[in-house]
């Protein structure tokens, strides 16, 4: 087991979010209000209260400017805009990996939201792990439309994903070691979900670390979920800071 290393962050924001759009919200996915704030800052905001820095947003050309927004709502953390527009969520997390500090980086997509105190405590569970493991956030709570399902062994140790079902599905949220990021740059597009599945055929040590609800948000039946929530748990728990100013 290694020590309470420090981790860098990334946040995958460059989603279109038509789930959403269809569902009647004109404001790109990152910008839209969930418990109060704009849906980034509830994840820009665990990363800071996990004290993971510096933070890399990964933006597309229609959700920058929002990314850059939220940016000015944490005052003294070291929060960058990464502007591209990519065409798969691997590819968004290769463009993080690319550009990520040495050493393990704790990635989010913008869309896993969970309470604030159960994310600070997976994160300094997972700090704790074997440095060349990648450590994913599974839940048992089940809100997401094609959800990726994993089986584990005693251990924690993932050993099938992405079968037709399994005991937690994946929460978005991957902690990841350089050696990973490497192989993610070199894997040939796609999705993410094909890559971590790739990660477990192939026999590298990869750990599910439960947290209790992360609720995947892309549809409107989703934020009103995170709302119903978030009004049974204190402000500190979720994190909300009331409407943006």
């Amino acid at each position: 087991m290694t020590g309470t290393s420090t981790l860098d962050g990334g946040v995958l924001a460059a989603g279109a979010g038509s789930g959403l759009r269809r569902d009647g919200y004109a404001m790109p996915k990152i910008m839209v209000p969930v418990a109060g704030v704009p849906l980034i800052e509830h994840v820009v905001g665990n990363l800071v209260a996990a004290d993971i820095s510096p933070i890399a947003i990964l933006a597309s050309e229609e959700t920058s400017d929002g990314a850059r927004c939220v940016c000015t709502r944490f005052p003294g953390s070291d929060i960058r805009v990464v502007t591209k527009t990519t065409g798969s969520s691997l590819e968004s997390f290769q463009e993080l990996a690319r550009g990520a500090c040495g050493g393990r980086t704790l990635i989010s997509t913008v869309d896993a939201w969970c309470p604030r105190d159960d994310f600070v405590r997976f994160v300094e569970t997972a700090r704790h792990y074997p440095g060349d493991a990648t450590v994913l956030a599974v839940t048992p709570f089940v809100a997401d439309e094609r959800p990726l399902w994993v089986t584990l062994d005693r251990t924690g140790r993932v050993t099938q994903l992405g079968r037709a079902s399994g005991t937690v599905v994946t929460a978005g949220i991957y902690l990841v070691p350089e050696s990973v990021r490497g192989l993610s740059v070199a894997h040939p597009g796609g999705r993410l979900r094909d890559f971590l599945t790739s990660l477990v055929e192939r026999g590298a040590p990869v750990y599910g670390l439960s947290i209790p609800v992360v609720v995947d948000v892309d549809r409107a039946q989703d934020v009103a979920l995170v709302e119903a929530l978030a009004s049974r748990l204190s402000p500190g728990v979720v994190g909300h800071r009331g409407p943006a100013s």
